[in-house]
């Protein structure tokens, strides 16, 4: 094993490096090729050693710690290693939770990186002082602070580790600047870091043969994090083998090719009511890899509790997870590389008594897509058509939180493993650096940011980073001056009682060409897709602002209609 390179200094108990060495060091022998970083004194130290690596590992640098969070975050969705961020104390690391709490709501594994005070200071409220462990001891699988230079290696491949092992989620390093800039003795590193994941028992297996071979009406709901492309290769094969009809949960879309016959639509907010009620009316239900958490189930209405009136199998990384909240007649514990192998030789030995219901069911969802008139000249869901047709299948689409989001969940197909890129947490601000993320890694693929006006804002600096390293992503800006979803909520519990929710925006098409990106205005549908090419002919970073009207509210009801149903519930009618 080659040593860390050393510092020219040397003393009678040998070379010596610094402790931002080693975590460079660390860095390069567990794979990392670039960081996301908000640059601060407190860790000056490792800038400087990664100065000396950028043929390795890039430096992304960020204009807001919340949006290098959420580029490592979707690093990390993407690819199943750990994206890494890099930020500051204090503010920085505040900034910078809205990440670690998307990673760990979406079982998504990274890791961030804090520069903290010097040791000296600790405990005396330091400029910017925090004790990470308690402030992040809630939203991260592990939270720790290396006091001894010499264990950086032991502790960055720890982080690796439990980052991508068993259920995957966020780790946390607080690193004093004191341990990364002082002299230190040079430590061997660790090899690199091996994901570590359960698989099911061959009992296991044969039980889920015979609870399929005894059903009428089963039903497949799969995604959440941790599938690779074999793995979705052998899931197709298992659910084309059983003819299984299958919904995939909250932002998992890509899970499954969208056109293939077997899909019946995704199962997260506005589900569609045909696929709800198949899911109620299954008696086998399969959950093959998500968490069944509040969107997934309706807020916890589609599925019993704690015992599913259907028999249930639930199929998860974590052994905490299951039993959480549905009590499952067979719990299994595996990845789902580990998994899908094993089901992809699982084949049927009788005739299926629920043959048709696949078809039927992605029927069904065909129906669904179809767009629905909505007020105003820009009709949503026939530009999601519009974008189905016109981009690769391997296209890259993201989007953060908002109303604007259910027309691409809703009509939009995802063909491509790993196409969409989405926080389950609901955090607003996601999508627009989750697409420079992507493309930073993936440059000769679409990338697609799809916000709206109130999403956008949240990191619209960030197009100066796109800019600064040439990444040609299309920001879709949907521009409805309101907080959508908080307005329809507002609607419906206190009917005309607006207040709160409105919002006055810039010049999104001006905002864009002052950072040199390409921008237009759209404002009737047919103007859309001469508008898309014009962006992507653009060679450069580009935005398209969409002018909706504020009663668009959703692809199946305007504000007027919500406002009803508030007055209703309210018995003002």
């Amino acid at each position: 094993m080659s040593l860390p390179n050393v510092s020219a200094a040397t003393d009678s108990a040998g070379p010596t490096t610094t402790g931002a060495r080693l975590v460079v060091d660390a860095l390069l022998t567990h794979g990392v090729e670039r960081v996301f970083c908000v640059p601060g004194e407190s860790f000056l130290a490792i800038l400087d050693s990664l100065h000396d690596e950028t043929s390795s590992i890039q430096t992304i640098v960020c204009r807001h710690e919340a949006a290098a969070a959420n580029m490592a975050e979707a690093v990390g969705k993407l690819t199943g290693r750990p994206g890494v961020a890099l930020v500051t104390r204090g503010p920085g690391a505040t900034h910078a939770s809205i990440g670690v709490h998307t990673a760990f709501q979406d079982s998504t594994p990274m890791i961030l990186l804090i520069g903290q005070c010097a040791r000296e200071h600790l405990d005396r409220e330091a400029f910017q002082e925090i004790d990470y462990r308690r402030m992040f001891g809630q939203m991260a699988k592990w939270v720790a602070q290396i006091d001894d230079a010499r264990r950086i290696p032991e502790y960055l491949s720890h982080a690796f580790h439990i980052a991508t092992s068993g259920r995957p989620g966020p780790v946390v390093l607080s690193l004093p600047e004191d341990v990364l800039s002082d002299a230190c003795p040079v430590v061997p590193g660790a090899p690199k870091y091996h994901r570590v994941a359960a698989s099911p028992s061959k009992a296991q297996i044969e039980q889920l043969r015979v609870l399929l071979e005894g059903a009428e009406r089963p039903m497949v709901i799969a995604g959440g994090s941790g599938w690779t492309p074999q793995a979705c290769t052998d899931f197709r094969r298992f659910i084309e083998a059983w003819q299984l009809p299958v919904g995939l949960a909250f932002r998992y879309q890509d899970t499954l090719d969208n056109e293939h016959p077997n899909y019946a639509g995704d199962v997260g907010l506005g589900v569609n009511p045909a696929l709800a009620a198949r899911i109620r009316d299954a008696d086998l239900l399969l959950a093959i890899g998500p968490r069944l958490g509040e969107a997934t189930t309706n807020g916890y209405t589609l599925l019993d509790i704690p015992k599913t009136k259907q028999t249930l199998v639930h199929i998860h990384q974590g052994a905490e997870e299951l039993g959480r909240v549905y009590a499952a007649d067979l719990p299994i514990v595996s990845g789902m590389p580990e998994l899908a192998a094993l089901l992809a030789e699982l084949t049927p030995s009788s005739t299926l008594r629920w043959a048709g219901s696949a078809e039927a069911a992605h029927a069904a969802y065909l129906d669904w897509r179809k767009p629905r008139t909505i007020p105003g000249d820009v009709q949503m869901g026939e530009v999601m058509q519009q974008l189905r047709a016109h981009l690769p299948e391997d296209a890259i689409l993201t989007n953060g939180a908002g109303n604007y989001a259910t027309w691409l969940h809703r009509h939009f197909s995802y063909r491509h493993f790993r196409s969409q890129l989405a926080p389950t947490s609901g955090a607003m601000g996601y999508g627009v650096p989750a697409a420079i993320a992507a493309k930073s890694m993936y440059r000769d693929r679409a990338v697609i940011a799809l916000a709206g006006d109130g999403c956008f804002m949240m990191a619209a600096p960030e197009l100066a980073t796109a800019m600064q390293y040439d990444l040609h992503v299309i920001f879709i800006v949907v521009n409805n001056s309101q907080y959508g979803t908080i307005r329809m909520h507002q609607e419906k519990n206190y009917p005309e009682r607006v207040h709160g929710t409105g919002l006055t925006n810039p010049d999104f098409v001006a905002f864009a060409r002052s950072f040199g990106a390409h921008g237009e205005l759209v404002e009737r549908t047919e103007d859309f897709l001469p508008a898309l090419e014009r962006a992507q002919a653009a060679k450069r970073a580009a935005l398209i602002e969409i002018r909706l009207p504020q009663e668009a509210s959703t692809p199946g009801a305007t504000l007027e209609q919500i406002r009803e149903q508030g007055r209703k519930l309210r018995g003002e009618v």
